[in-house]
């Protein structure tokens, strides 16, 4: 079938969408190094884990070998009002950019909550109702996560505390009342609250915050609190594994015209949505089915993959979550209050951590003046304005595609659209007056955070 044939949105029947979850830990050749326990420096075990996550949360965190799992027909029955979500062909921005590439993007922000944090907002609280738990407690940082958490909790009737971000809690009042619209309890972190929030406070007076820092007074509600558990919006192997609906949708729809992408494309914070949108094609990629690049984008204000060391570290800023193995700035580090609040975390996902240390990843740092740059080319010719996250993606997206400009290759792009920027009107404001600056941390900047890094191999 000719590439001109392909519509502007490639959408699935329901009978199409998937029924498992991909995991892609089942085809890699070597596993991540397992998480640590703090407190006595061995591997966690699953009851080390459960008096933190939900019981089968903490069974697919630990799943290596099943290489998919089925998704109870609750959270299908949730997906249905949401999913699937359209694949679309970029024709305007192609004839935007003048280039011969043929540019794909999977629109996760169709949806109340703006982004793809649903697909596993949804999951994490069918399995807290499932365990007869009465509350969670989570974190979020430009809000996409707690207003999904928010929705799925009020689906379920779950009582929830979110810990947001100062920064992004100043930066964006809208998002907090749209999580408080439906029912949760929205905290500024670091607060006054938690006993992690008091000690940052201190250290820190004046501080932003940072997503560690929410994580720690996240956890430390959630293990204080009866009938209640933590539920995290990224980083964890369960997440990327409920986040393999964008990436097996996108490649149902690829097939249906027999589209091949070369390259894949996605911004990366903790890692979910990335992991999500390429399982099913590194999956193929692992077993020698196909030599795609896989691009992930951070922003250069908090390069974990780019600049960052590989290593063990606390997972949150209090230093009480288990230790994972991965690229990390150190959980001390504090990421300066830039725009895209979804990607300020001093970590990277253990497995996007281990793909991109062998190899089969590139990452890539942009500066968010590029970004917003990019992203207002996008919306312009697209129609869509992209939340700050996503713009990341776009931006590596035109630059490979103005390569393919250079070199007359015909290259098929897929990036991650992971929601709207409707929220991000003051991250736009200050783009369009001029205001918005670079911020690059230096290696003075970055050595405070390295010095924070646990004495392990």
């Amino acid at each position: 079938m000719s590439l001109k044939n392909i519509p502007y949105k490639i959408y699935l029947s329901e009978a199409e969408m998937p029924k498992k979850w991909m995991n892609v830990k089942a085809f890699m050749p070597e596993q991540h190094d397992p998480f640590l326990n703090p407190a006595t420096g061995r591997p966690c075990t699953a009851e080390d884990l459960e008096g933190v996550f939900c019981k089968e949360c903490v069974e697919q965190e630990l799943n290596c070998t099943d290489k998919e799992i089925d998704i109870p027909q609750e959270i299908l029955d949730f997906y249905r009002m949401f999913r699937p979500s359209p694949l679309v062909r970029a024709y305007c921005l192609e004839k935007e950019l003048g280039t011969p590439a043929h540019i794909y993007y999977k629109f996760e922000g169709n949806n109340t909550s703006g982004s793809h944090k649903l697909n596993s907002a949804a999951a994490q609280a069918y399995y807290a109702k499932k365990q007869g738990l009465t509350s969670i407690t989570t974190e979020t940082g430009a809000g996409q996560w707690g207003t999904a958490l928010a929705m799925a909790a009020a689906y379920f009737k779950l009582d929830l505390n979110v810990y947001m971000v100062k920064c992004s809690y100043e930066q964006k009042p809208y998002r907090r009342e749209v999580i408080r619209t439906y029912g949760a309890n929205v905290i500024p972190s670091p607060s006054d609250t938690t006993a992690a929030g008091r000690k940052i406070l201190k250290e820190f007076p004046g501080t932003g915050g940072s997503l560690g820092c929410a994580i720690a007074e996240a956890v430390e509600k959630a293990v204080n609190t009866p009938n209640c558990r933590y539920v995290l919006g990224s980083v964890l192997d369960h997440v990327l594994l409920h986040q393999s609906v964008i990436g097996l949708e996108s490649k149902i729809a690829l097939d249906k015209y027999g589209v091949q992408p070369d390259i894949v494309i996605g911004c990366m914070g903790g890692g979910s949505n990335f992991g999500g949108l390429i399982t099913p094609f590194m999956a193929e990629r692992l077993q020698g089915k196909n030599n795609i690049h896989f691009i992930g984008v951070e922003p250069a204000s908090c390069p974990s993959v780019t600049r960052g060391r590989y290593a063990y570290d606390f997972c949150d800023s209090a230093k009480i979550t288990p230790l994972a193995k991965m690229y990390t700035l150190g959980c001390e580090f504090m990421p300066s209050a830039d725009h895209a609040g979804g990607l300020r975390y001093h970590g990277m996902s253990p497995v996007i951590s281990k793909l991109a240390h062998d190899g089969y990843i590139e990452a890539r740092a942009v500066k968010q003046t590029e970004v917003f740059k990019a992203a207002e080319a996008f919306a312009r010719c697209e129609g869509i304005l992209p939340a700050p996250e996503s713009s990341h993606a776009i931006r590596a997206a035109v630059d490979e595609a103005l390569r393919c400009k250079e070199t007359g290759e015909a290259k098929n792009i897929l990036f991650g659209l992971t929601g709207t920027g409707y929220f991000d009107m003051a991250a736009y404001q200050s783009y369009n007056d001029g205001k918005m600056k670079d911020y690059v941390p230096t290696e003075a900047d970055l050595q405070k955070g390295f010095d924070s890094l646990p004495d392990i191999g």
